[in-house]
């Protein structure tokens, strides 16, 4: 005897649902309107179905079920496909989206989709092994990594995986995602040098200030043919700070941040990976200045053959977020 189990999920209207699937490649195999709304799609051989409810609101919806595949990556690349020839491009944020292909901490490689009802789908290809999350890594970057997609993908809570981000991007030098600061860092505090002799008495070649010989007697006795003591021209630079040539002591200008030790230092691929996961919650969240700072910072970011290879996913979710 066999089992199957199929889910079925809520939606306001059966219409935009329908279309969604379409788009991803599914038939709809049943469709009703009375006595209440009903549906169904299919492909190969996975099947949804959904039902409708008038005050039902898909932004604040739970509902959630997973879809196991055996090429995921073949399966999101098709997905990417559907959804760009139906809309124009890959939606990323609101309702509907596509989510990010990554190799989660729990032995699955899978994307999340939201349809328009606000039901995700996990769909996930299982890589063996332990199903249970793989503790933290060790490293500042590689931690805040983990624990912001854990908050982004398997929590949905795209404002927790953003301060953890954070922490660690606004240590990093640079400009910060949504914060107007100049790329080179602000400029040292201190003497700002000016490529002049430092303050202090200044060299002139003339007589150190006291009595000045002029060529009279001075007031008091009488002359003697002598001039009288006190300070006597030498035609040597006056006793203080005697100018070298070199700057003040003070901040060095290095047109970088500051150093600080504590700072973490991630590689070329985990920046990329910091700034396009930040952009990614940024859109979620709706706020459009950080997803543009975050995106044009992890444009800049070089990556040899190798890091490009490593980074794939990220360099494809970064496409991605341009064009929506």
């Amino acid at each position: 005897m066999g089992e199957l189990t199929i889910p079925v999920l809520p939606c306001r209207t059966l219409e935009p649902v329908l279309d969604f699937y379409t788009a991803l490649g599914f038939d709809v195999t049943f469709r009703q309107s009375s006595p209440n709304p009903y549906a169904v799609v299919s492909r190969g051989d996975v099947q949804l179905h959904f039902f409708g409810m008038r005050r039902y609101e898909p932004a604040a919806s739970y509902s959630t079920c997973v879809l196991r595949t055996d090429d995921v990556d073949a399966l999101h690349e098709a997905f990417r496909a559907g959804l760009k020839a139906a809309y124009g491009r890959v939606p990323t944020r609101g309702l509907p989206r596509l989510g990010a292909l990554r190799t989660a901490s729990h032995g699955v490689r899978q994307f999340l989709m939201t349809d328009p009802g606000g039901n995700c789908v996990r769909v996930a290809q299982d890589l063996g092994g332990d199903q249970h999350h793989r503790p933290a890594p060790p490293g500042a970057v590689a931690r805040a990594l983990h624990q912001a997609a854990l908050f982004a993908d398997s929590r949905e809570d795209p404002a927790a995986a953003a301060r953890v981000l954070d922490r660690v991007l606004d240590r990093v030098p640079g400009p910060v995602p949504g914060r107007t600061r100049d790329a080179s860092g602000p400029e040292p505090s201190g003497p700002e040098p000016s490529g002049t002799e430092p303050a202090g008495p200044e060299p002139s070649g003339t007589e150190p200030a006291g009595p000045e010989p002029s060529g009279t007697e001075p007031a008091g006795p009488e002359p003697s043919g002598t001039e009288p003591a006190g300070p006597e021209p030498s035609g040597t630079e006056p006793a203080g700070p005697e100018p070298s040539g070199t700057e003040p002591a003070g901040p060095e200008p290095s047109g970088t941040e500051p150093a600080d030790p504590a700072a973490p230092r991630p590689t070329a691929v985990e920046l990329l990976r910091l700034l396009v996961l930040r952009a990614d919650v940024a859109r979620r969240l709706g706020d459009e200045r950080t997803a543009a700072d975050a995106l044009a910072r992890a444009r800049a970011v070089a990556l040899d053959g190798a890091g490009r290879r490593e980074a794939r996913d990220d360099l494809r979710r970064l496409r991605e977020l341009e064009v929506d």
